[in-house]
């Protein structure tokens, strides 16, 4: 027997359409996520890695990324006021779609700048990174100030209509499946890859992971040690990884509880790993499978303890899809406004049309890029990766089986020689006692992974970069520096043998 089409469109609606109040969260984490990897990585090291007097000038950009360089409005100046002000503008973008205020205008905003920051060095991003530009292009297409925003307020108030009721709580569109699908084959892709490894699959990848040293927080390393604990925790991942496609199959409270199973490992990785902004941007992925009936019962206490000009709201359509069953009525009043110049149900039908073309085209290139990551059409996947490389892999196939660092032996002017780190100062080029410490920042983690096998036009600006941070450090000049890369093998119990060490370029100072 055939069902009837309203259950298939019911199925439908229930599995790919996204609970308004969760996209109203969803852009309150956006704008939060952008704020805080710009005042806690990029503001630190604008001037190391987002200017010439850095260790990514322009003319490096230019030679190795020419098309960034073409594109990128950072690339404008190497001035550091210059990346000052960019930087704070961005801020202004990512705190008007925090608050819901011309959210479609702060969204293209904090894209644009966005993308521009991250095409400026592409040596100082993670897989996180662009994930977070996918979802604020895609965001582009979904009515993410029609609850809690500043602009659902200003409209309710324009409105004679009345408060939005439970039927008007969904939306479903190409849209909203085009961002659900996404983001569940990034842990899909994953989970083949995972398959692919014998780390993964012989149960101690977590353990070797946990002796990454350049990655742990201190509790990291505390736990690092407890092999029983972790080899659960891989088969654990392993196994949620492999049901992550039933996110897109359940609802209700079945659907939840995977959410808080990928919540909680996303949890630990941020309390465990260095690994920026990521945790936080899979977090935020995840919201927008969490039940309409959660959201049922958070949003009296979010309208009690949220300013009244944020907690009003009425369903908006950006993208020509449906606002929820039954809520036809609503969809067409004055509150589509709230979303500006971009496409309404109000709008002409070739703008609708436009905008779904869009949203297509953008799915598509997705599609490529997650068949491309296990191999499709393509190259096998590469046998150890790490999440530093923009991807989207988390350490699969495998994670590494090294961790490294960098010494600078300096030679000062009085014939004497030093060894510091990469922002001057002292260490032994031996192991140090702590790996942890070994970069002094996230961006320079990811910085230092990404130039260890690469020719010297990545290393001279870095080694000029030495030479006056080493200057700064001594009370003597500097007449040379040579950039030594460190390598340290691990296994699931530790460190193996002796650290490998290489020199990479010797520059006048």
């Amino acid at each position: 027997m055939v069902a009837a089409p309203d259950s298939w469109t019911d199925a439908l609606e229930s599995r790919l359409g996204i609970d308004l109040r969760a996209l109203a969260a969803f852009r309150i984490g956006l704008g939060l996520v952008l704020l805080i990897d710009l005042l806690t990585l990029r503001l630190p090291g604008l001037r190391t890695f987002y200017t010439d007097q850095g260790v990514f000038p322009r003319e490096t950009l230019a030679e190795t990324y020419p098309l960034f360089e073409a594109l990128s409005v950072h690339a404008l100046s190497g001035a550091a006021w210059f990346q000052a002000l960019l930087l704070a503008l961005a801020g202004l973008f990512a705190a008007s779609l925090l608050v819901g205020y011309r959210t479609r205008l702060a969204t293209v905003g904090a894209l644009v700048l966005t993308a521009s920051l991250y095409a400026r060095n592409p040596l100082a991003l993670n897989g996180g990174d662009t994930i977070l530009l996918t979802f604020l292009a895609l965001g582009l297409f979904l009515p993410l100030s029609a609850r809690w925003s500043v602009d659902a307020r200003r409209h309710a108030n324009e409105s004679t209509s009345q408060k939005p009721t439970a039927l008007d709580s969904r939306t479903c569109s190409l849209a909203t499946a085009a961002i659900l699908v996404h983001f569940t084959l990034i842990y899909v892709t994953n989970a083949i890859l995972k398959f692919q490894s014998d780390a993964w699959l012989g149960g101690f990848a977590v353990q070797r992971t946990l002796h990454l040293e350049q990655y742990l927080t201190p509790l990291g390393a505390a736990l690092s040690d407890l092999s029983l604990v972790l080899i659960a925790v891989n088969w654990f991942w392993v196994a949620l990884l492999s049901s992550s496609v039933v996110l897109l199959v359940v609802t209700g409270r079945l659907r939840l509880a995977l959410v808080a199973g990928f919540v909680g490992t996303h949890l630990g990785m941020a309390a465990t790993m260095r690994l920026g902004v990521f945790p936080l941007v899979m977090i935020l992925g995840l919201l927008l499978f969490v039940p309409s009936p959660v959201w049922r019962q958070l949003e009296p206490v979010v309208e009690t303890r949220t300013p009244d000009r944020l907690v009003a709201g009425r369903p908006v359509r950006g993208d020509g899809g449906t606002a929820g069953r039954g809520a036809d009525d609503v969809a067409s009043t004055s509150s589509e406004s709230s979303q500006g110049w971009w496409p309404t149900l109000n709008a002409s039908r070739g703008v609708r049309v436009l905008s779904g073309v869009l949203v297509a085209c953008l799915f598509a290139i997705l599609l490529f890029w997650h068949a491309a990551a296990v191999g499709v059409g393509g190259p096998a996947a590469v046998t150890d990766v790490d999440e530093d490389l923009g991807s989207w892999s988390f350490f699969a196939p495998n994670p590494p089986d090294a961790y490294s660092w960098y010494a600078i032996d300096a030679t000062l002017e009085s014939g004497e020689t030093v060894e510091t780190h990469v922002d001057g100062t002292a260490v032994r080029a031996d192991r140090p006692p702590d790996g942890t410490a070994a970069y002094p920042s996230t961006l320079w983690k990811r910085y230092g992974m990404d130039v260890r096998y690469v020719g010297d036009v990545y290393y001279e600006p870095l080694a000029a970069f030495s030479c006056e941070q080493v200057g700064e450090q001594s009370d003597q000049p500097v007449d040379s520096v040579t950039v030594v890369h460190v390598e340290q093998p691990v296994g699931p119990d530790g460190p193996l043998g002796e650290p490998d060490r290489q020199e990479r370029i010797e520059s006048a100072c």
